[in-house]
């Protein structure tokens, strides 16, 4: 996923006023290097990067020359898929730990384990392959927190502006998991997907970058 400091430009005219032209490339290095520090210090962005100054990839901050520009290209699927499956656990039912260990991600309609091997313009799905998944997030009992819904609202909360979270309810073909798709054996409801020989809808968190 990639992350520009797009805001660079508007903040230093200000600061830069004045300014002899070494003075304001070292001022605009020394600004890109902190913010850098400072959204993977806040958990926003992954320590993992590529930077590019002045379109060269690699060049350190200190050989910027304005009116160029510093991006950093950030590889965050691994830091906003860790931060997803943790959030779901949490608000996991703990009796055996066995749902809080079922969870899955899924991209381009695979299951996917290497996370940083994930396109930065790829959709994200992260559901459940146990079968009461559907039930556990219905709400069954009175009161009972949903635990994807949950854990968009507290995600969106954390990446607001670099990622978009949706929860959705999602046909799963055979293939991806041993698990799934899973076919019921008698009939829940009179709503489409809860009659005995169809399958279930999973419950998932839906993730793509914001734009």
């Amino acid at each position: 996923m990639s992350t520009g400091f797009e805001f660079f430009e508007r903040d230093l005219r200000v600061a830069t006023a004045g300014m002899e032209p070494d003075a304001i490339n070292r001022a605009v290095a020394d600004f890109a290097r902190k913010e850098l520090q400072r959204v993977i210090a806040e958990g926003v962005a992954s320590p993992k990067f590529d930077r590019f100054v002045n379109g060269v990839r690699g060049a350190p901050e200190e050989a910027y020359q304005a009116p160029g520009a510093i991006i950093y290209e950030f590889t965050n699927w691994p830091l906003v898929i860790n931060a997803a499956l943790d959030e779901l656990r949490k608000r996991s039912p703990r009796k055996s730990g066995r749902f809080a260990s079922s969870f899955i991600v899924i991209s381009g309609g695979r299951l996917v384990t290497d996370y940083s091997a994930i396109p930065a313009d790829a959709e994200v799905i992260i559901t459940n392959a146990q079968p009461y998944v559907r039930r556990l997030e219905g709400g069954k009992k009175k009161g009972q927190k949903r635990i994807f819904d949950g854990s968009k609202s507290a995600l969106g909360r954390r990446f607001s502006g670099v990622f978009r979270f949706e929860t959705r309810f999602l046909d799963i073909a055979g293939g991806v998991h041993p698990l799934i798709p899973y076919i019921l054996k008698g009939s829940h409801g009179r709503r489409e997907g809860r009659q005995a020989g169809q399958p279930i809808t999973y419950p998932a968190i839906v993730i793509n970058g914001a734009s």
